[in-house]
């Protein structure tokens, strides 16, 4: 088994814009082959490159039993909009409403370097805007109505304070970064 550890919120990677993947190689597809089997494990819907440490535009996912992967993505998103519950794998056991656009086209690259479109509404098309975000060191919170980021910031306090928490105490206080793309809470 390839399942690697996930960095959680505060590891400075989650923050930084991921590089475009230009060598579709063997630590390539190693690198697919940890995501899926780390996110399969953990399990959660979806994840990208940054949260093993990798600072590469790679995700991948697993929504309503189609699993995949994209890598250096491109979205198109739909006008209407949908807000229901999200989660990430970097910040344990935390859910809130979020809200996305409804539908998403997404035109990238598979593992081998082939163009591929994956296209979903509802839950896939929120799966791949919340990865994709991660690429471009966005996390969900940073998307959510000032008393939500209130709401989950003093959760993350929690969960990190003391030896039982998900992340190291003393390492300050969490840091929200706004998306500096003029999305009204929908993916870049």
């Amino acid at each position: 088994m390839s399942v690697k550890p996930i960095r959680l919120f505060g590891d400075p990677v989650l923050r930084m814009t991921a590089q475009p993947v230009t060598t579709f190689d063997a630590e390539l597809r190693t690198l697919v082959k940890d995501l899926t089997e780390t996110m399969q494990a953990a399990p959660g819907a979806g994840l990208a490159a940054p949260q093993l440490g990798v600072s590469l535009r790679v995700f991948t996912y697993f929504v309503d039993g189609e699993l995949g992967h994209l890598i250096n993505p491109d979205l198109s998103l739909s006008e209407e909009e949908q807000d229901g519950p999200e989660g990430c794998l970097s910040l344990p056991g935390l859910t809130y409403d979020c809200k996305r656009a409804y539908g998403v086209v997404a035109k990238g690259f598979n593992m081998y370097g082939d163009p591929v479109t994956v296209e979903g509404t509802q839950r896939l098309a929120r799966c791949i805007q919340h990865e994709t975000d991660h690429l471009d060191g966005i996390i969900f919170i940073d998307r959510l109505d000032t008393e939500q980021r209130k709401a989950a910031l003093k959760a993350i306090r929690e969960a990190t304070e003391g030896p039982d928490g998900w992340g190291a105490a003393g390492e300050g206080r969490p840091r929200v970064r706004i998306s500096p793309h003029d999305t009204f809470g929908r993916a870049l």
